[in-house]
């Protein structure tokens, strides 16, 4: 079994992904857009998460689980990232969804007041 990957279009298409992303994202308003698009998105998929283990009501404490879990491994896997400019895109990107999945889920709970 050969240890490297073969080299084809795809394979380097998806490898030089992050980096013209980077490249892309070096005009602040096209970073501060993807941003809160970002932000958005995971904020509609906190309150869909809240919403949807609250209409079913069994499954509260799983939902919290892998919610909890999630978030968790997004503050894990950030210390992995040097502290270079290169990624500190994406040191955005993971704050931007951990931030809008709580607040979506904080906006759903206080609903319930």
């Amino acid at each position: 079994m050969p240890n490297k990957y073969q080299s084809t279009g795809l394979n380097r298409n998806f490898s030089n992904a992050i980096t013209r992303l980077e490249t892309w994202a070096e005009n602040p308003w096209r970073r501060y857009s993807l941003l809160l698009i970002i932000f958005l998105i995971a904020f509609v998929f906190g309150s869909c998460i809240g919403m949807i283990s609250g209409a079913l009501a069994y499954m509260d404490p799983v939902g919290a689980f892998f919610t909890v879990l999630v978030i968790e491994l997004m503050i894990r896997s950030r210390r992995n990232f040097p502290k270079r400019k290169k990624s500190y895109l994406i040191l955005q990107v993971i704050d931007m969804i951990r931030i809008g999945l709580t607040y979506g889920l904080f906006m759903d709970g206080f609903k319930l007041f």
